[in-house]
């Protein structure tokens, strides 16, 4: 699913569900500053809840060797945080 197909996704279903009508470029500006807004918090180490989706969040991945597959190579690979999505009990239910 592309961002414009998620758009008119929930703008139909916002239609539908809700009887209101909204506007596509409010919805990719809503988007946008979800995505800055979740990026802002996951740097600062929170998670952010998504209401019946789950929650993202981070988490530390440890050094650990690896080898690289052009050259057969071993290689260390630096310890990182990376993020993490933790699905709601509806979520999982529901598929």
């Amino acid at each position: 699913m592309t961002k414009t197909e998620l758009i008119e996704n929930i703008a139909e279903d916002i239609r539908i569900q809700h009887l209101r009508a909204t506007n596509k470029a409010d919805l990719a500006a809503f988007l946008d500053s979800l995505a800055a807004v979740t990026t802002r918090a996951l740097l600062a180490d929170d998670s952010v809840p998504l209401p019946g989706l789950g929650k993202l969040s981070t988490s530390q991945r440890a050094a650990r060797s690896g080898r690289n597959p052009a050259t057969g190579e071993s290689i260390e690979i630096p310890a990182r945080r990376v993020p993490h999505f933790s699905p709601s009990k509806m979520l999982k239910d529901a598929l």
